[in-house]
């Protein structure tokens, strides 16, 4: 292998596009688990949760859970 005379050029430069599109979509991946905001969904869960646990009555679940649904 004469590393000097530019025969792997091509090989080498593969590599780093390769390298590149795996930084790419690592750090995309993690974009997407830390800064995407809340879903609707998640907010009509904590509303299951909080009637299921009887925090809130039965009247202010299918208040809260209309409003909810309206937005969607």
């Amino acid at each position: 292998m004469h590393h000097g005379d530019g025969h792997f050029f091509g090989m080498h430069f593969l590599w780093w596009i390769v390298g590149l599109f795996v930084l790419i979509g690592i750090f995309w991946f993690l974009y997407e688990i830390s800064f995407r905001g809340p879903k609707k969904d998640d907010s009509l869960q904590i509303l299951k949760k909080r009637f299921a646990s009887g925090k809130i009555s039965k009247e202010e679940y299918e208040e809260s859970k209309k409003i909810l649904e309206a937005d969607l």
